[in-house]
């Protein structure tokens, strides 16, 4: 297991992940619905669930950094995915910034053009999910955050395997 963020023996940063993932995808849904029928209450959510998603993005982000940093291999293709993993999930968080910014001041209404809205946020739900497959590859290819029993890992890959015992051995 690389993860070196966690609670009672679970890794943080996947337990944290899902937030964002479900309020980025309610902020475009926000702007959509708003974008089709004008109602401020719609508006008003989408800025509220993408304050929290860039707000919950940074706290997964934090705990994925201290993981990839300290935890996976300095030479394995677990930390080259790592890398493209946070380089989208850093995008997808300047996207819904950027529509945050652009919408915060209208809160109050009048009512304003959700075309932007529904645009940045398309994207960054796209950017989103680009980047968890590439967080699902971390963990079923290289079993990043994945608690192995020993019979699993006398099975893993040669060069695997030898990063999972100096981890056992540092850990020890």
């Amino acid at each position: 297991m690389y993860s070196k963020i966690k609670i009672a023996g679970h890794p943080v940063h996947p337990m944290l992940v899902a937030f964002p993932v479900a309020c980025y995808t309610g902020t475009l849904v926000g702007f959509a619905v708003y974008a089709a029928n004008g109602h401020l209450f719609w508006l008003n959510l989408a800025i509220a669930l993408s304050v929290a998603g860039t707000g919950t993005a940074v706290l997964a982000a934090l705990a994925g950094l201290a993981d990839w940093a300290l935890g996976i291999p300095r030479d394995s293709a677990a930390k080259m995915t790592g890398l493209l993993h946070a380089g989208l999930n850093v995008t997808a968080l300047g996207l819904f910034l950027a529509a945050m910014a652009s919408y915060v001041s209208d809160w109050n209404g009048p009512a304003v053009s959700a075309t932007l809205g529904v645009a940045l946020s398309a994207v960054g739900v796209a950017v989103t999910i680009a980047a968890g497959f590439l967080g699902w590859t971390l963990v079923h290819d290289y079993h990043v955050g994945v608690h192995l029993i020993p019979e699993q890992e006398l099975a893993e890959p040669a060069v695997q395997h030898s990063h999972l015992s100096l981890l056992h051995r540092h850990a020890a």
